[in-house]
């Protein structure tokens, strides 16, 4: 039992990495951006960018079920909306403590900050990511303040939304 645990301890980061590694030389060499993509899509009417979000979110979904099909143990909630009654019932995993509304409040001030700052930046986190990757100084400004705000908020803001939002 001891190997398995330490060969699994081996292996998943090096898997990790090395689908890292495909994904972000794929959002490279693509020039990957979600809001780009949305931005060209209702702007330009250009698609090539848009289908590239599309199939990120269809590589995902099917990522997921094959590795669920492989260890159904490891996605325990992988139908977990599927067996609601309630769709607005919490994600499993979320921070617990709040009700619905607060979880609703939370994600739609999230996505329009995330998208506003998107706008402002010229592109998405993923595509900011790559182009810290390649030298450039503000997205690189971004990536380490997205991390210390992940940080700050994780430590001290969470307690107060969870004190504010019964």
């Amino acid at each position: 039992m001891s190997s398995l645990i330490t060969s699994t301890a081996l292996v998943i980061p090096i898997i990790t990495l090395i689908l890292g590694f495909i994904i972000g030389y794929l959002a490279q060499r693509s020039g990957f951006c979600s809001i780009g993509g949305l931005r060209d899509l209702f702007m330009f009417k250009h698609t090539r960018l848009f289908f590239g979000y599309l199939a990120l979110i269809a590589g995902s979904f099917l990522g997921y079920f094959i590795f669920w099909a492989i260890v159904p143990t490891a996605f325990p909630n992988f139908y977990w909306l599927a067996n609601q009654t309630d769709p607005l019932t919490p994600i499993p995993g979320a921070p617990g403590g709040l009700t619905t509304l607060s979880y609703v409040v939370l994600a739609i001030i999230g996505g329009f900050g995330m998208g506003i700052i998107g706008v402002l930046l010229g592109g998405c986190p993923l595509r900011q990511i790559v182009m810290s990757a390649e030298g450039n100084v503000k997205s690189l400004f971004f990536v380490a303040g997205t991390i210390v705000g992940a940080i700050i908020f994780h430590t001290t803001i969470m307690q107060l939304v969870q004190l504010i939002m019964p």
